[in-house]
């Protein structure tokens, strides 16, 4: 039997833009059409969801009605404020059409291998982190997160899930989760407890959650789903139980979606991300996403400080005089490495 070739990375995105070509020829021929002669008078509206070339759109009265988009619409995500009109008749199940989108107040995006820094959702007031005492801890992961709100200006808030399983790990596992968290406390970011099976901390998030829009993020697996469900049981999202070969999560989002809350407030409810990539950021900007960095900034001996072991580094400085968290310039450190071990940072940063 002959050995098959692998494609190239080149082979494969040529591959990729003819396929993307043709299924965007088949989308125009197969799109509904309309004269402006055909369009009711123009709407405001806000983006529930996203579905390729076609979009939910809820108007003021919160009737949902899924629209094409002009082909002037580049860009359009859960959560952006558009101006639609409606069509006087229904066409192929399409009521209507997206003619532009608002300024955003806050855009969250993620680096895409193909797409650059794509887009996740609009006009969010808030990024709650979910992280979880099972299957893992991850404060690595938490800062990630962190250090992308910090980027967006986003106010981030810290929730620990599943804290009815605390009583399953060991005492020791317990004191490194409540010294990790103190950590953020200290800093200055809000921590929340909660857990969907004891019911503990719920009445607490929905009144953090009722005055924002909202969208959680975290690891697949620390239970952002099963959260939406007991916040919001009507809604019944999908959730999957944490794989036993990997202790990761099944991904059980698929379209992000925007809920309302009877009590007020809305959550953006997002596909799960396993790693939240920093690909797109120079290390200056990982360095201000630490904001208690922020006050030994610019004191290096040296301009082109790595921060690593670096002589008359400031940051090194501070942690022996107890002024940063070790903790935190080691998790530093390993995402600057990320980077540099990275191909695709020069990719965003050339």
């Amino acid at each position: 039997m002959s050995k098959v070739k692998k494609l190239t990375k080149g082979q494969q995105r040529r591959i990729k833009a003819n396929h993307d070509k043709k299924l965007q020829a088949k989308n125009s021929k197969d799109k509904v059409q309309w004269d402006d002669d055909d369009l009711g008078p123009a709407q405001q509206g806000v983006i529930i969801s996203r579905f390729g070339q076609h979009a939910d759109v809820e108007d003021e009265k919160n009737n949902i009605h899924r629209c094409n988009l002009r082909r002037s619409v580049k860009s359009l995500v859960c959560g952006d404020k558009v101006q639609w009109r409606l069509g006087k008749e229904t066409q192929h199940s399409v009521t209507g059409i997206i003619e532009a989108v608002h300024e955003r107040d806050s855009v969250l995006s993620r680096p895409d291998v193909y797409d650059g820094v794509k887009p996740i959702a609009a006009n969010i007031s808030q990024i709650l982190i979910v992280s979880s005492v099972l299957p893992v801890f991850n404060s690595d992961i938490i800062d990630r997160y962190l250090v992308a709100a910090e980027q967006t200006g986003i106010t981030p808030v810290i929730v620990l899930n599943k804290t009815d399983l605390l009583a399953s790990i060991d005492t020791e596992e317990q004191d490194n989760i409540a010294q990790q968290l103190q950590i953020y406390k200290d800093i200055g970011y809000q921590v929340l407890y909660a857990s969907s099976q004891s019911r503990d901390g719920i009445s607490e998030l929905k009144t953090q959650l009722s005055q924002h829009t909202s969208i959680f993020v975290g690891q697949s697996g620390v239970g952002k789903s099963t959260l939406v469900n007991a916040l919001m049981p009507d809604v019944g999202v999908l959730t999957n139980e944490v794989s036993g070969n990997s202790g990761l999560g099944q991904h059980t989002t698929t379209v992000a979606r925007l809920y309302h809350f009877d009590d007020g407030g809305e959550l953006i409810d997002s596909p799960g991300i396993r790693e939240f990539g920093l690909w797109h950021l120079t290390p200056e900007q990982v360095c201000h996403g630490f904001i208690e960095f922020s006050d030994f900034l610019g004191l290096c001996k040296f301009r082109d400080c790595k921060h690593q072991n670096d002589p008359g580094c400031a940051l090194i400085a501070a942690v022996k005089d107890n002024k940063i968290e070790s903790a935190r310039l080691a998790s530093f450190q390993r995402i600057l490495a990320s980077l540099n071990d990275n191909k695709l940072t020069s990719r965003f940063n050339d």
